[in-house]
């Protein structure tokens, strides 16, 4: 592609097109990047940079870009069958034998699917079935979903509702009624900062504390479910301590509350498991599924459903009145079907467990050594590095000075997306990343990280205080 090409497709882009989670003015001031193709874990934009997708596109890529039987399998899914509904008592084949292939591969209780467009459609959809379920009980008072602050389970308004971003609730409102939010595992970024916190094993309880508080302060008689990622996505890849599941499990036990897994990000892989649910050793009530499934490569999602709701809804539910177009795609489902077919035959989870994320593991933890660096965590392949100014004390840099987007525009020039959740900076490579790929991962993101610190230095800030210094 030319120069002119690329600076034509910049310029149509910013007169027509409104991006997701974006700026508008600020984009359009600084334009955007176009990305043109891909192949393995590398993409490469129309000003020729090849560049390393530590993101796996948003967390999804599993499979890696270019894979050519998931190509042939949608070629031939919309030569045979572009599309069909499943409505009416109607079905095709590639949504029956997904539905079948994914039951399989879940939880021994969980053998039904609800098919669906996206996550957020997947998060959505666990709205209605929660309450529907529990009407179903004859108790439609226990109505009340509690999720997690700085959590995230999409975009829509049920999805934004259920999720616990306070700046998507200012601009969202209102919200979904019957929904709150408790506070989330994150021991580097509230455990550690409070020092009435012994360790993150007791910290991790106390997060469980305070959602059985909320359960009491709501009547247990009132709440429906608790919705929760595994590790969560895009609050910052944060990884609860180990004595927090557990602990979440007894209180849901001990009231009779749902379990919501959210999979979207956690599921196909990431964990080193099929479902973050088998790494924590749940038993989720409901799982919605997206992302992974299909490696990126057509839009598709789900809910996975445990047995005692999907045997509530099929013996006494009569007609469930919800759905989309999109559901089960024939084309889509095809896709999703030959990319977990491709992920068995490969035994690319067990590699992620045994091989890839120890090994990144190993490499990661070392860029706590950087000066900016205050910790440095992985499971599988989600990672996070927490930028601060004072390494001892944890103490961050001032907002203002938007440092983890500058690490992120840093990045994006040495060749790696990574992507920042304010000063956190996330990875989630393609599940076929191989070890040398990882060391390169590694490599830029430290070239990264000290070209930020040279340009902060150079703009007197004080790494050690966060204050401001005369230059």
């Amino acid at each position: 592609m030319t120069l002119k090409d690329s600076t034509t497709l910049k310029q149509l882009d910013s007169a027509h097109h409104l991006h997701p989670f974006t700026d508008f003015k600020a984009l359009g001031e600084e334009g955007s990047r176009i990305i043109v193709d891909a192949h393995g874990v590398y993409i490469r934009d129309a000003d020729g940079n090849r560049i390393l997708d530590a993101m796996a596109g948003l967390w999804c890529v599993n499979l890696g870009y270019g894979r050519k039987e998931l190509v042939d399998a949608a070629t031939q899914q919309l030569t045979q069958l572009p599309y069909y509904n499943n409505f009416f008592k109607t079905s095709h084949p590639p949504a029956v034998e997904l539905a079948a292939t994914l039951c399989r591969l879940a939880p021994q209780h969980m053998n039904r699917v609800f098919f669906t467009g996206s996550g957020s459609e997947a998060n959505d959809t666990v709205v209605r079935m929660v309450r529907r379920y529990w009407a179903l009980k004859g108790r439609p008072q226990k109505h009340w979903i509690i999720g997690r602050e700085n959590g995230y389970h999409g975009s829509t308004v049920a999805g934004m509702s259920l999720g616990g971003m306070a700046p998507m609730h200012e601009q969202g409102g209102p919200c979904v009624p019957g929904i709150t939010h408790v506070r989330q595992p994150y021991w580097y970024g509230e455990g550690l900062p409070d020092a009435s916190c012994e360790d993150p094993e007791s910290f991790g309880r106390r997060c469980a504390e305070a959602l059985e508080a909320r359960i009491q302060e709501l009547g247990a008689d009132q709440v429906a479910a608790f919705i929760a990622e595994p590790v969560q996505g895009a609050g910052g890849a944060i990884i609860p301590p180990d004595s927090y599941w557990p602990a979440i499990k007894e209180v849901l036990d001990r009231y009779d509350i749902l379990l919501v897994v959210d999979e979207v990000i956690c599921g196909f892989g990431r964990l080193g498991e099929w479902f973050g649910s088998v790494h924590y050793d749940l038993t989720p009530d409901l799982m919605p599924i997206a992302k992974g499934l299909s490696s990126g490569y057509l839009p598709i999602g789900g809910v996975l459903v445990g047995d005692r709701v999907a045997e509530t809804l099929i013996e006494e539910g009569g007609e469930f009145y919800h759905g989309f177009t999109y559901s089960g795609h024939p084309a889509c489902a095809a896709v999703a079907l030959k990319n977990l077919e491709l992920m068995q035959a490969e035994g690319i989870v067990d590699k992620v467990r045994n091989e890839l994320g120890p090994y990144l593991a190993s490499r990661w933890k070392a860029l706590e050594a950087h000066p900016l660096i205050g910790e440095a965590r992985s499971l599988g392949l989600i990672g996070a590095l927490e930028i601060v100014a004072d390494k001892a004390s944890g103490q961050r840099f001032d907002k203002a000075l938007a440092v983890g987007n500058l690490c992120r525009d840093i990045c994006f020039e040495t060749g790696l997306v990574m992507r920042s959740v304010g000063d956190t900076m996330v990875i989630s490579p393609p599940l076929v990343i191989s070890r040398d790929e990882i060391d390169e991962l590694v490599r830029l993101a430290e070239r990264a990280l000290d070209e930020t610190l040279r340009r902060l230095e150079a703009q007197g800030v004080s790494i050690a205080s966060c204050e401001q210094v005369e230059s």
